[in-house]
């Protein structure tokens, strides 16, 4: 595919009127959040959050990572659009898979080691918890449905019950190969966390767009919602559901057979697992389907669509061979998710809140691209468009649903990052303060707030 420009909307400003309104418009419903939720919090019923819209408690504070993320910031600022344009493709994406790497890390260090990192995932209701009761995987899988309801001797913790085992399966087997602990899963995190800035930009380079690719490094470096990628499980599944992304494009578009085929195969499988990772990321539907739209060559790669088909197929056999029967699973979910603070979380509050968290978490850029991306849709389908389309469309479904009232900006991270596959769309002049507005949301609730999980 051609790597054309999509169209330009009239007037040349860096900050046209439009998107000085959709910004303040964004603004605004983050400070009515807050303020709304605030004040039920005192005068009503409660949100079941300490610092709505966000999941965490006020405290301003600094942090040995202070220096360094402020630094990080700048340097990203001042010098990421102008390397994402000149440095060779193969060495931008080191370097952003670094930056973006010492980011995550830095803003978890304002915290502190323990805080911020280790204990992160150490917490009663975290997955470590449960790790050395998993002595055989087998009966694990076989009788996990069994304890995912609550009030039982033996019912799981709040993490492991609320997410297919996959998730569980994942710390189980960093232990197993020597990484237990809380700081070996907290790196883990960070490390395939990290991994968006170069999957969401190899998405966009396999699928034609190389200049859509390189503008949007540096907007994946600095997301505000490594916030939450260091360190949750929510930020390993948005790098490894991007990286599966990632391997469908290049299958799509490699043109050798084999290679295609392989591609497609681990892209698959890698998908489907997801899926056993957090019932929710079976919204990555729209995401996929957004990348077959864009590649235009998919009546064509039959035997690439058929090898990811077989490695969906092999995951989904595979847990359910082993006693595991997804469907079972997230109805049982469905029970758990009401017997704790969610029954009490207004579904008339959080479904405008969460919008709040996501702008948080995606950085003010964000609603400034998705209404780009709506003025130009359906008439130009480029993959930067198409892409942030596909993940409001994913957070659209999960908003609605009612099965994610709160917590969202890190458990929607996995939609998140493809908002910044439409950086190209931002006017060029714009980006270094479109990136700092980004830096400076991250910093200001990483130093306000402590999050929660």
């Amino acid at each position: 595919m051609l790597d054309l420009p999509v169209r330009a909307e009239p007037g040349t400003a860096a900050f046209p009127r439009a998107d000085r309104i959709t910004t303040a418009a964004a603004a605004a419903l983050v400070v009515a959040s807050a303020v709304a939720g605030v004040m039920l919090n005192v005068f009503g019923t409660p949100v079941q959050a300490g610092a709505p819209p966000l999941y965490a408690h006020w405290r301003p504070h600094l942090g040995p990572g202070t220096p360094a993320a402020l630094a990080i910031a700048a340097a990203v600022i001042l010098h990421g659009p102008r390397l994402a344009a000149a440095l060779p493709w193969r060495r931008l994406l080191a370097v952003g898979y670094a930056a973006a790497t010492a980011w995550t890390l830095s803003l978890a260090m304002v915290d502190g080691w323990q805080r911020g990192l280790a204990g992160r995932l150490t917490a009663q209701a975290e997955y470590l918890t449960e790790v050395p009761g998993v002595t055989d995987v087998g009966a694990m899988l076989g009788g996990f449905t069994s304890r995912i309801l609550d009030y039982q001797p033996d019912s799981w913790t709040t993490h492991v019950s609320g997410h297919p085992p996959g998730a569980l399966l994942v710390f189980v087997w960093l232990d197993r190969i020597g990484l237990g602990g809380g700081g070996p899963a907290a790196i883990a995190c960070v490390l395939g966390g990290a991994l968006i800035a170069v999957t969401v930009p190899v998405t966009l380079h396999a699928l034609g767009r190389p200049a859509a690719a390189r503008a949007a490094v540096p907007f994946l470096v600095l997301l505000p919602g490594a916030v939450w990628i260091g360190a949750s499980a929510d930020g390993l599944f948005a790098g490894l559901t991007s990286a599966a992304v990632a391997l469908l494009a290049v299958a799509l578009t490699i043109g050798r057979r084999g290679r295609a085929a392989a591609f497609g195969l681990a892209g698959g499988a890698l998908l489907a697992f997801g899926c056993y990772l957090s019932y929710g990321l079976v919204l990555m539907a729209p995401i996929v389907l957004a990348v077959l739209a864009a590649s235009r060559r998919w009546r064509a790669a039959g035997n690439t669509i058929a090898a990811a088909l077989i490695g969906a197929g092999a995951v989904v056999a595979a847990f359910t061979a082993a006693g595991f029967w997804w469907l079972d699973g997230y109805h049982l979910v469905v029970q758990r998710y009401y017997q704790g603070i969610a029954s009490e979380r207004a579904y008339h509050y959080w479904v405008f809140a969460n919008l709040a968290a996501v702008l948080l978490a995606a950085g003010p850029a964000a609603a400034v691209v998705v209404r780009r991306v709506a003025a130009k849709l359906p008439r130009e389908r480029a993959p930067e468009l198409l892409l942030p389309a596909a993940a409001v469309l994913a957070i659209a479904a999960a908003d609605l649903s009612g099965m994610s009232k709160a917590e969202v900006e890190r458990i929607w991270l996995p939609f998140v990052v493809w908002l910044a596959a439409g950086a190209v769309l931002l006017p060029a002049a714009s980006r270094r303060g479109w990136l700092a507005a980004g830096a400076v949301t991250a910093l200001a609730v990483n130093h306000l707030v402590v999050t929660q999980w």
